[in-house]
């Protein structure tokens, strides 16, 4: 059954290969009774992270149905969501079916809750082929069951927010936690993606903690007017984040932090060409490469930290709730994205 570390950590739900962790692994067991220290979960909805819904609606020429088969064939074979191509998966609500006598999480039978860890690392079976989905949008309306460890997260859902709203925020929780926490009064903050669910809380955050400017960085005009409507940036820009000299030229004079939260490749070269020297980006995006970031700041001398973001930081699910609910410009930018 394993040390009580591993099974705290899940490593006992792995079935290939063995003696990785559930994240690394190929498959996992969600079948397996509910162990001492393990959470049963009744899925509700499953959210797919963005880089992962793009990445299948365009392999699949945004047919909803293939995406939707190609979906539940990553879950049967894997025994968990994670797109084979992004690495990324999601997160999920549901309610809660079963209490391991010895869980740490504090959770009780009956609670609706949201996941906040991957579900490239939780335990997941689908039980009703996804026959309320058309496979294009990234809330996923399904049954089946889903498994929390002792080492996992969950929240509770709040009770003044629809569910699809509960579920978009918490799904990019961590990135606003860590923005406030590297922004500091008087930084200038560049956002590449700030339209978007991650981006606009980044933004929101940055705005929170006193940076003196702000700039929203997106892909085209339509965005550029939402999000100048939103209020939220002190300037807004256009362009392809994929295009380093373009980004550069946008953001024109560099930034302390830069925050990439576009759910494409080759955003790297560009977030490090916007940052001034003994600055910092932060890559949120699931699509980002490592050695390209790594690699190119080395080839440009650039001079800058480099942050993954985790998807956790203490109070990262409150902070996130507390910024929709008080900012005007968060609820025009999410509602719409969750309503379509």
């Amino acid at each position: 059954m394993g040390t009580a570390t591993e099974r705290s950590l899940g490593v006992h739900r792995v079935l290939e290969p063995v003696g990785v962790l559930p994240q690394a692994a190929h498959r996992l067991d969600p079948d397996a009774p509910t162990g001492r220290d393990e959470v049963r979960i009744d899925v509700e909805r499953i959210n797919l992270d963005a880089a992962s819904f793009r990445q299948l609606t365009e392999a699949h020429g945004g047919d909803g149905d293939a995406v939707r088969a190609a979906v539940l064939a990553i879950v049967a074979e894997r025994g968990k969501m994670q797109n084979p191509v992004t690495g990324s998966g999601g997160m999920l609500i549901g309610r809660v079916a079963e209490v391991g006598e010895d869980s740490p999480l504090g959770l009780a039978v009956g609670q609706r809750v949201a996941t906040l860890v991957s579900l490239t690392l939780t335990p997941l079976r689908i039980t009703d082929g996804l026959e309320r989905w058309d496979g294009r949008s990234e809330q996923v309306p399904a049954q089946g069951t889903a498994v929390l460890f002792a080492r996992s997260i969950a929240a509770v859902l709040p009770e003044d927010l629809p569910e699809q709203v509960a579920l978009a925020l918490l799904d990019v929780c961590g990135a606003p936690a860590l923005v406030e926490q590297v922004v500091h009064r008087g930084s200038s903050v560049a956002v590449l993606g700030a339209a978007g669910k991650s981006g606009c809380l980044s933004v929101a955050a940055a705005r929170e903690a006193h940076a003196r400017r702000v700039v929203g960085v997106v892909r085209d005009e339509q965005e550029a007017s939402a999000l100048r409507g939103a209020g939220l940036a002190h300037e807004v820009v256009v362009a392809d984040a994929t295009d380093p000299l373009a980004v550069a030229a946008a953001v024109r004079e560099p930034v302390d932090v830069t925050v990439v939260c576009v759910d494409v490749p080759g955003a790297e070269h560009g977030a490090v060409l916007a940052t001034a020297d003994g600055g910092t980006v932060v890559f949120f995006g699931m699509a980002t490469s490592f050695p390209a970031a790594a690699l190119g700041a080395e080839g440009m001398a650039a001079d800058v930290r480099m942050l993954i973001g985790n998807g956790y930081t203490p109070g990262h699910a409150a902070l996130a709730l507390d910024l929709y609910r008080r900012s005007a410009g968060v609820r025009a930018l999410i509602d719409p994205r969750v309503h379509a």
